[in-house]
Formats: C-alpha cells, sequence, structure tokens
C-alpha cells in the first residue's frame, strides 16, 4: 500500500512505511537548524505545519531551539484561545466490556474489579452532583457491551442529562466518548445533540495494536482507526482523537497522531476538534512498569507544544489522570481544556463507593472550585462555554473562525459570562473575589465596543438572576 492522506483506508493514511521514513528523517534532521527554523517561521503564520516537520520539531534537543518552540507553541495558544481554559468533567455510566485491552482495568478477564452499569435515576443523581459543583459539560465514558451499553442505552442517557435542571444547573454539552461504532448509530448520537464524539486510538501501530487488544471488536484495527470517517459521514463534524502515551514508543504514536489529525482535514475539510494527550498511569491490574515506553514530564511538554504548533486550532485536553504540576507546566504551551474535580468510578460524584470502579487512578485529586481558583492564580479565565456547539458553530464553521482567529470574538465574551455564572451559583467566597477581580479586568480587553457593552449588561443580568447569555 501507498501512503494517501485522503483514502479512506486506515493503512494508508495511516502509512506504516511513511512513520518510518518520518522517524528517520527526523532523527537525522533533528538539529538542523536552519530547517528548524525554517519550520517555525512556517508555523508563526498559525496555519499548522506537516507530520514529517513536527517530527523534526520533536526529535529537537538543542536548548536554544527547544525555547523558541516552547515560545512559539505560548504564542500561537494565546493567540487563538487567549489565557482561556475550557473545563469539563467526565461522567463514567458503565464499565462492563467485552474486549481484551491488556492495559484496561475494564477487559473482560479482570475479576477483581467491581462492575457497574448506572441507571438513568442513578445518572440523574450523578448530574445534579455534577451541576452541584458547577459543570456544564460532561464526556461520557462506558465500556463496550452489546447487553449493558448498547446505543440505545447511551442515546436514552444522553436524553436523561440534558432534561435535568436543579436550581440554576445545567448540562449544556454532552461530549461522548463510546466504542466505533457504525454510520446509522453515528447519526444516531448527532441526533441526540451531542457535542463533540471522542475516541481514542491508543497506538497507530498496527502490530503493537493487536498484541495490546487481543479480543473483542476493539481488536479490529482498521474498524478502530476508521472510526472517525463514519462519524463523520454519519453528521458528526466535531471529532476527538488520542493515543494513549506509553503503550508504544511515542515517537511512531506522535506521528501517526499528526497523520490521522491531516487525514480528516484534507478529507473532510475538518480537523480533529481535539487531541487528548494522556499518559498510562497506574489502574486496577495495570502495573506501568510493564509499559517501558511511557514518558517523563519533559518529553510530555514537548509533546503537547508540538502538537499545539502542528494543529493550532484544536483543543488539547489534558486530564486529571496529570498530576496539578504536570498539568501546570503544558498549560502554558498549548492546552485549552482540563477536566476538574472528576471520579473515574462508575457512580463516584453522587456518594462514595464501597467498590473499586474506577478505569484509572486520579492523580490531581482538587475539588472544581480548588482548580479554578488555581488557575485564577495562573492567570488563566475558567471557561464553561458551551456556546458554539449550541449555535451551530461545529465543524467547518468552527474551524473558519478558529484558523483566522476571529473566535476570540465570541470566546472571549462568552468566557466571563459563564464564569460569572459560576461565581454566582458554586463558587467558595475566595475564589469568588478573585474571580471578579478577573471579570473586571477582562471585559475591558474585548476590542469590540458593541460586544464589550452588551456583555457588560449580560453580567449585571446574571448577578440580578437571569442565566444562560451567549454570543
Amino acid at each position: 500500500m501507498n501512503y494517501r492522506v485522503d483514502s479512506p483506508i486506515a493503512e494508508e493514511f495511516i502509512h506504516d512505511g511513511e512513520i518510518l521514513d518520518t522517524i528517520a528523517y527526523a532523527q537525522a534532521h533533528k538539529n538542523d537548524k536552519n530547517l528548524i527554523e525554517e519550520i517555525l517561521n512556517k508555523a508563526a503564520n498559525y496555519k499548522g505545519i506537516s507530520h514529517r516537520e513536527a517530527a523534526v520539531l520533536l526529535e529537537c534537543d538543542e536548548p536554544q531551539l527547544l525555547e523558541k518552540i516552547f515560545a512559539l507553541a505560548k504564542e500561537i495558544k494565546q493567540r487563538l484561545y487567549g489565557n482561556r481554559i475550557v473545563m469539563f468533567a467526565p461522567l463514567y455510566l458503565s464499565n462492563y466490556c467485552v474486549n481484551g485491552c491488556v492495559y484496561c482495568p475494564y477487559k473482560a478477564k479482570n475479576k477483581t474489579i467491581g462492575r457497574k452499569k448506572l441507571s438513568q435515576q442513578e445518572i440523574e443523581k450523578e448530574v445534579i452532583a455534577l451541576q452541584d459543583m458547577g459543570h456544564k459539560r460532561l464526556a461520557l465514558e462506558t465500556g463496550e457491551h452489546p447487553t449493558h451499553s448498547p446505543i440505545e442505552y447511551v442515546l436514552e442517557s444522553i436524553n436523561t442529562i440534558y432534561n435535568i435542571h436543579h436550581k440554576n444547573g445545567a448540562i449544556r454539552r454532552v461530549n461522548v466518548n463510546i466504542a466505533a461504532t457504525t454510520v446509522e448509530n453515528y447519526s444516531k448520537l448527532k441526533n441526540a445533540g451531542i457535542g463533540t464524539y471522542i475516541l481514542f486510538q491508543e497506538t497507530y501501530n498496527k502490530e503493537n495494536y493487536q498484541k495490546l487488544h487481543p479480543t473483542g471488536p476493539k481488536s479490529d484495527y482498521a474498524y478502530h482507526t476508521e472510526a472517525m470517517d463514519r462519524a463523520m459521514e454519519g453528521g458528526i463534524d466535531d471529532v476527538g482523537i488520542g493515543v494513549l502515551f506509553g503503550l508504544n514508543t511515542y515517537r511512531y504514536d506522535f506521528i501517526g497522531m499528526m497523520m490521522h489529525a491531516e487525514h480528516l482535514e484534507a478529507r473532510y475539510g475538518v480537523g480533529p476538534h481535539t487531541i487528548s494527550v494522556p499518559r498510562i498511569c497506574p489502574a486496577d491490574d495495570v502495573d506501568t512498569k510493564e509499559y517501558p515506553n511511557s514518558i517523563s514530564d519533559e518529553l510530555f511538554k514537548r509533546i503537547v507544544a508540538v502538537t499545539r504548533i502542528a494543529v493550532p486550532y484544536t483543543g488539547i485536553i489534558v486530564s486529571t489522570r496529570e498530576s496539578a504540576a504536570s498539568r501546570q507546566d503544558v498549560l502554558e504551551v498549548g492546552v485549552s481544556q482540563l477536566s476538574g474535580g472528576s471520579r473515574t468510578t462508575v457512580g463516584g460524584y453522587a456518594e462514595e463507593q464501597t467498590e473499586d470502579t474506577s478505569q484509572f487512578d486520579i492523580s490531581d485529586q482538587r475539588t472544581l472550585d480548588q482548580i479554578v481558583e488555581w488557575l485564577f492564580d495562573l492567570g488563566h479565565i475558567p471557561s464553561f462555554c458551551t456556546a458554539c456547539y449550541r449555535m451551530g458553530r461545529t465543524g467547518d464553521r468552527f474551524m473558519a473562525l478558529a484558523k483566522s482567529g476571529q473566535i476570540g470574538n465570541c470566546c472571549a465574551p462568552n468566557a466571563l459570562i459563564t464564569l460569572r455564572e459560576y461565581l454566582s451559583d458554586y463558587a467558595t467566597p475566595e475564589t469568588k473575589k478573585k474571580g471578579e477581580a478577573i471579570i473586571a479586568r477582562e471585559i475591558e480587553k474585548i476590542p469590540n465596543e458593541r460586544i464589550r457593552d452588551k456583555a457588560k449588561k449580560n453580567l449585571q443580568e446574571i448577578i440580578e438572576g437571569k442565566r444562560d447569555f451567549r454570543f
């Protein structure tokens, strides 16, 4: 097979020979100062770079050039996303699974983990608990099981979530992270009103993928890798990709991830709405010592920075599986979305669990309010905004705004408005005090006078008790 970026066939758009050639090229040119400067100059136009150019930047280990890479990543993030950080939480519906993924405690043969599936009544309790924290955006997670978590159960759960309104709380956007499925089922998810469909590749190396997924539907490499194509065909135009760093060599998977982004852009005109960069971490029946390809914090920061440079328009997600220190380190060089106050257990928000049902251990165990206050101290604006999805700014419409930098005209006021809601309804006194000072400062930075004045009016109306304004 030949490499074809716009091919519908997995092994053609994620081409093993092209990846190996790219690794060799990057290693041969890792400290080619002239080439790296040329790539950085190209990237400074905020239009992105190729997977091969990104691989060269990732391979670079010359200190002065690395500093330029980090500086450019920070500049791009600031230009396109400002100092806004979108907040969300995962909601685990069920951990029953028929797959044999060796790195996941949900695997079918694991007999030590507690198995649980939430009823719709239990989902309501979970959502109310999440609303009472202040969350507006959820990512649904479930194991793959034909009877415990069929598409009908997922659709019913989405409908339940959207219809729960407790006090001033409401989940305004449900993203979905479920197993690869059919075009028909993706159409059903689209019609249910989901935001982004998320699916991690885990690893792009086919041989290693098949060793890591020996049994179950997920063992089909092509079907899994081509899932985003089927999602697009089903009408879902916001998709999120990612790998689990540590399962395979980071070079191979990073390049594969960049090629996947290029493929979606070439074939559908819409690249990934988000890219997630999780690292393998301890969990029930999973010992990270068995995975020698785990990556250091320094390398993790480089991966985030180069991802931001290569795919400037995408949202980069880092979850609570990373420590507070690690999350702080990568915030500056590209991350734009964080989870907060997360539980990876099934039913872990409404009540304490007596049995471990978690998918992985959480490193950052702070409450959402503690994370919001921490972001204030770092100079960031926590955003609970869901306006783009609800205003129809998805897919190519979102990308046009993001790539041009014009998305900030919507995001800046929306971030401040939703932050004001959080401060009024959920924040502790100290967090509220800090947040109000940030809003007073940031509102004056909105350049368009008409938008600025309207945002000020909305902020006052929120204080007076009204909710849900958006640009």
